[in-house]
């Protein structure tokens, strides 16, 4: 209990403390610190002589991924001189000193920099611009980071010198092993206060796989614990209440893996389906402060769109993708916002299921067998003797005619009879219907030889 006042007046945020020290430690990332990788070929000790990597590299990820911690681990790894610029503060001014230092300290000391250059989406292009030389001639190893897709965010000249590494959002198995850590180490809580396993699963889901989001809720929550106090005979449980009072939010009962997952979703599909705008942004409220995963919620909301609204609106699907690639570039909190679009268009818009039910009655007949013979001149005739055995014989090429329809037999009389597509009588599908009414008389009105 003698730690208990260092904890609470530690000057140092809890994430801050907890970086790793070395590879060992990282967690998370497993795809790109694998033996041979680029990260791994940087961190190997600069000896004298020995042969390493100089590669620059950008790190690409969602926020609390661990960008900040993979840029130190490997110049500490690696033995050479570690400088860290923000694109926030940082001007063309900042990046040639810290260039000049780093060609005298290469010159006269034989001694590498590493510049980590954060939140380099920010820079513009002639602040990046300034980076080429160095980067070029190898006066720094550069390790850039951005949330933004680099494609976009940097320039070509300084990407083509770099090596992308795409970093993944953590599991919540890998931030409740820093949870774990947080609370035993000497650098973190130093087990001065304890957490169940309910706790830490209430932090994951506020974290929405930010380690640095979920280390700085349960820093907050300890300090809550500890100024609480406990018996003496016990430490301080870290409880619901010290972390609804760090988040400054109720927290809300959402399992992932069991009932309420498919409880919430099934009730955020019959929301939007049922035309209830309200109701379905309240479910898709509930799934995100739930710590649901919004690239899930995203491809829901594309199944949404071809099966309910369908031909009634099809410009519903594309929204729907284009939300779901926002989501993935932009990642949350902020991907919540073409999430909440994309709902309310989908729940506002005209419904119809017809191409669902097409497909669906047509892949029926397939698979019992109601199929039929491809009629003589809809076979293919790119072949010898194609037209001795009749194929594509008797073909009209519907572009000869002024309306660019024909009669014309597409079905042999197996399937001749039957209806998938019906259109129903709402949004754009009330024109497609009164379309494919004209185009189906046209069509049909073939002469049977």
């Amino acid at each position: 209990m003698s730690d208990q006042p260092s904890v609470i007046s530690s000057t140092t945020p809890l994430a801050a403390r907890m970086r790793p020290t070395s590879m060992a430690e990282v967690v998370g990332q497993k795809h790109i610190l694998k033996p041979g990788s680029p990260l791994m070929a940087l961190a190997t000790p600069v000896e004298q002589g020995a042969k390493v990597s100089a590669a620059s590299v950008v790190l690409w990820g969602p926020p609390g991924t661990g960008k900040t911690t993979l840029a130190q681990v490997v110049a500490r790894s690696s033995g050479r001189r570690f400088v860290e610029l923000s694109a926030i503060t940082a001007g063309v001014k900042e990046v040639r000193e810290v260039l000049e230092r780093a060609r005298n300290d290469k010159d006269l000391y034989g001694v590498s920099t590493v510049l980590f250059l954060d939140e380099i989406h920010r820079f513009s292009k002639a602040q990046q611009d300034a980076l080429l030389p160095g980067v070029e001639a190898g006066v720094v190893v550069l390790i850039a980071a951005t949330t933004e897709n680099p494609s976009f965010s940097v320039i070509s000249p300084l990407l083509s010198r770099s090596l992308v590494l795409t970093l993944q959002s953590l599991s919540d198995d890998d931030i409740k092993q820093l949870l774990v850590r947080a609370i035993e180490d000497r650098r973190g809580l130093s087990a001065s206060v304890t957490a169940s396993d309910e706790i830490l699963e209430h932090i994951l889901r506020l974290s929405l796989g930010d380690a640095r989001r979920g280390l700085t809720i349960l820093e907050s929550a300890a300090v809550s614990a500890l100024t609480r106090g406990a018996s003496k005979k016990k430490l301080p449980a870290i409880s619901v209440k010290d972390i609804e009072a760090s988040a400054d939010r109720a927290l809300l009962r959402y399992d992932k893996d069991g009932d309420q997952h498919y409880d919430i979703i099934s009730a955020f599909i019959k929301s939007v389906r049922g035309s209830d705008a309200d109701a379905a942004i309240h479910y898709l409220a509930r799934m995100i402060e739930g710590g649901e995963d919004p690239r899930f919620i995203a491809r829901r909301l594309m199944i949404l769109a071809a099966e309910d609204i369908g031909l009634a609106d099809p410009q519903a699907l594309s929204l729907t993708v284009a939300a779901a690639e926002c989501v993935g570039m932009i990642g949350m909190p902020e991907g919540r916002i073409p999430l909440a679009e994309a709902t309310i268009y989908l729940a506002l818009a005209p419904k119809s299921n017809t191409a669902y039910t097409a497909i669906n009655k047509a892949l029926d007949d397939v698979r019992n067998g109601v199929v039929g013979l491809v009629p003589n001149p809809l076979k293919s005739s790119n072949f010898a003797k194609a037209q001795s055995q009749g194929a594509g014989v008797g073909y009209e090429y519907p572009h000869d005619s002024t309306r660019a329809v024909v009669p014309q037999r597409y079905l042999d009389d197996k399937v001749l009879g039957q209806k998938y597509y019906q259109p129903k009588d709402v949004g754009h599908e009330r024109e497609l219907g009164e379309r494919w009414a004209k185009l189906r008389d046209i069509v049909r009105s073939f002469k049977t030889k």
